[in-house]
């Protein structure tokens, strides 16, 4: 910048040809005495190194030479004053840039220096330059700062030192020099002024290091170029990157000011990459809690493995949360998921192990393991390739013995899984758009409480929520959507599961998931499912319908309430259990499934809305309470809402324990079950004994265990209508099916009574 030309302000004075009555021997103030006529002052027209010139002599101590033009200051403008000038004759002088500072008015600004660095002749003929800088303010290299009071100097220079001296002086520049204090002004530290080359090659870490320790506050400025950054570097202060910086996958760059994900991108001008060291950052950082994406959408071309590029962390468990941004799935070969199919042996003794694995190397970490008798959603855990042994996530409930089994790696747009464990980590208003090329998220094989919160994971290929062991201990899913990839398929083709848990203590609350083939699978207990919004429907006439929710623990104190459950089930089985008949415990119980409002439309008659699905002989419901719930089937009633699936064993209804199933509402649904059952039974004839039937009224086609009441209505009459005031006994479990009761009077009565049922003890 200069102000000459930029604003049309005259700064540089007439050079000395021009004459000498504006060169005043005094300030320069209106009425000064002027070199015009002097007796110690000439013009030299063509001096060999100066061509025309001053030539003057040195007759006072101070001898002044000062322009009476004043000399304009403008706020924040810099100007420099210069002056060549050589020593001719008799005794040598030190000379020095002075000026006399002037303000509103004409008055003088008192108080500030007013003159430059003095330097001394020390040959005659050698041409030498003095100059200063005046301005506002106080930065480095200004000799006279006058603040803002200062609107116009006097400027010119001094001789000092002894008299009689004679000197020639060149004609004096002033130029405006603020550029040389942009930098300052706007509080700028430029790496290259530290060091920095910027070729890519050299390392700049030192310059990036030194450059933060003089900021002192100011923002530090990586200008263009590639900057290469062989070490560790922090930023204490902010930074702004016109360049770019590459540095070893294993350093880090932190930049505790700055920190947030734009800033990353800018410095290394690639998406994933940035993200990568903008997450390397985060672990390594006690400064931030969270990354700031900054709404900005990265573009994913390959899984990120999160825990790559983090090498120097195999676990954490501090706090950390990525928010605020969207990761979109580029195609590529990169997401197709890798299948291996290979032998192995596996033990209900050793429950979570398959052995003797044929090529086991190529198995992944992480992979869903499918075969004869494993439950869904089971994956490695981890391998011990020497050992030829893979852990499950999970036991398996029928495959003892040797079999091939398949192996899927699907690949995740955010990968966990490296970590060995990770706890109290948050993704935050995040969109995971999948695009049907890749999964969304696979967790760490351990860990607690990883929540995700007000995120979007859209059209997953496989996958949207995985956890590979238990990293989803007190996992926390909170108002997400989960958006299906397989919208327009049929039921019965869709494969891709929203979530899956294995460990205890989930949350799943208000979120929302579009027909997959599973909303989540539970395999852990004391989940809470409040609120959500899941549905798997289709256009199918009369068409079957998907678990929605799997509880795949039998004994799983699991609440399930509010929720808007559409054209799925939930399903309660013990597929997990590697000894899957009951010998002991509490068998199918502790579960309350209360408040929900549960909708279906063009299914199968058989359809319900609760399947429990025991896979070994003996078990019982105990503890069970279904209440409140809200049952609608549209385009054709079902036959009822609750159902045993007996694919692999029934229910041993005798035993069962404390089932609540009341305060429900049907509309659509041709069996109404409840339990206690209130039944209304009439015997037009006289008998002793009165069988009462449930016609399949108590749940789950439960069994008659007991009789709460009887009540008459009307009078008890014999058989010669004598009313009868009596009541009888009850004998449960009757029939084949063990669904009647028997009531036995001390004679033979007809009459109507009511009597409440139950199917439990």
């Amino acid at each position: 910048m200069n102000k000459a030309i930029t604003d049309g302000v005259l700064l540089m004075p007439p050079v000395f040809s021009n004459g000498l009555d504006m060169w005043s021997s005094g300030n320069g103030t209106p009425g000064s005495d002027t070199y015009e006529g002097a007796p110690n002052a000439a013009l030299v027209p063509a001096d060999q190194d100066f061509g025309g010139c001053l030539e003057l002599q040195k007759v006072n101590s101070v001898q002044k030479l000062r322009y009476k033009g004043e000399t304009p200051l403008l706020p924040g403008c810099y100007l420099r004053i210069r002056a060549r000038i050589k020593a001719i004759a008799g005794t040598l002088p030190s000379v020095r840039i002075a000026g006399w500072a002037g303000g509103a008015g004409g008055t003088h600004i008192n108080d500030k220096v007013e003159v430059g660095p003095t330097v001394t002749l020390a040959t005659y003929g050698d041409v030498v330059e003095v100059a200063a800088i005046v301005g506002p303010g106080a930065r480095g290299g200004v000799d006279m700062a006058w603040g803002s009071q200062a609107i116009y100097g006097h400027f010119g220079l001094d001789l000092t030192g002894a008299n009689g001296g004679v000197v020639r002086i060149d004609d004096i520049e002033i130029e405006d020099v603020t550029r040389f204090f942009l930098r300052d002004m706007i509080s700028i530290v430029d790496v290259r002024d530290y060091g920095a080359i910027g070729d890519g090659l050299t390392d700049d870490s030192a310059a990036f290091i030194a450059a933060d320790a003089d900021a002192q506050g100011r923002k530090i400025l990586v200008p263009g170029g590639v900057f290469f950054l062989g070490d560790d570097v922090t930023l204490n202060a902010p930074v702004a990157f016109e360049g770019t910086v590459t540095m070893p996958v294993d350093k880090m760059l932190l930049l505790t000011k700055s920190f947030d994900l734009p800033t990353y991108i800018d410095a290394f001008d690639d998406e994933e990459l940035a993200f990568g060291k903008a997450f390397q950052a985060l672990l390594n950082n006690a400064d931030h809690d969270s990354l700031d994406m900054c709404g900005r959408k990265v573009t994913v071309t390959r899984p990120l493995d999160m825990q790559a590029v983090v090498p120097n962390k195999t676990s954490y468990a501090t706090r950390r949360v990525i928010r605020n941004g969207q990761f979109d799935a580029a195609s590529g070969p990169a997401w197709d998921t890798e299948v291996v199919t290979s032998e192995a042996t596996y033990s209900a003794n050793d429950a979570r192990t398959l052995t003797e694995v044929v090529n086991i190397a190529n198995i992944a970490v992480g992979a869903l393991v499918e075969g004869n008798g494993v439950g869904r959603e089971i994956y490695v855990r981890s391998k011990n390739v020497d050992a030829g042994e893979l852990t499950l996530s999970a036991p398996l409930y029928d495959a003892q013995g040797t079999q091939n089994y398949t192996f899927s790696d699907f690949k995740y747009m955010m990968d966990f899984s490296g970590f060995a464990g990770l706890s109290k980590f948050v993704l935050s208003d995040v969109e995971f758009q999948c695009g049907r090329y890749a999964s969304g998220i696979r967790l760490s094989p351990t860990g607690k409480a990883f929540h995700l919160r007000d995120c979007f994971i859209s059209r997953p290929k496989d996958r949207g929520v995985t956890s590979i062991g238990t990293g989803c201990q007190g996992i926390l899913v909170d108002r997400c959507q989960f958006l299906s990839s397989e919208d327009s398929e049929d039921v019965p083709d869709r494969t891709s599961v929203a979530l899956n848990v294995n460990a205890n203590d989930a949350k799943l609350r208000n979120n929302r998931s579009t027909r997959f083939k599973h909303f989540a699978l539970l395999g852990g207990s004391n989940s809470v499912v409040l609120g959500n919004h899941f549905f798997q429907g289709d256009g199918t006439n009369a068409g079957v319908r998907t678990a929605g929710l799997v509880i795949a623990d039998n004994y799983c104190n699991a609440t399930i309430t509010g929720n808007y459950i559409d054209n799925c089930t939930i399903e309660w089985t013990n597929e997990r259990d590697p000894e899957p008949d009951f010998v002991s415990g509490f068998s199918f119980a502790a579960m309350c499934i209360t408040d929900n409002i549960m909708l279906c439309g063009n299914v199968a008659p058989w359809f319900s809305f609760v399947v429990v699905k025991p896979h070994g002989s003996g078990h019982f419901l105990n503890g069970v309470t279904i209440s409140g719930n809200r049952f609608h089937s549209i385009n054709g009633n079902i036959d009822r809402v609750e159902r045993v699936d007996t694919s692999f064993s029934d229910l041993n209804f005798s035993l069962t324990k404390n089932l609540t199933f009341d305060a429900n509402a049907f509309h659509g649904i041709d069996k109404q079950a409840a339990n206690p059952l209130r039944i209304r039974h009439a015997a037009a004839s006289v008998a002793q004994s009165w069988t009462v039937g449930v016609d399949g009224d108590l749940p789950f086609g439960g069994r008659v265990l007991s009789v709460d009441s009887i009540v008459a209505h009307g009078p008890i009459l014999n058989a010669g209508s004598g009313v009868h005031f009596v009541t009888p006994y009850v004998r449960s479990e009757q029939g084949a099916l063990g669904d009647q009761a028997t009531l036995i009077w001390p004679t033979a009565v007809r009459g109507e009574v009511s009597l409440i049922a139950r199917m439990d003890r």
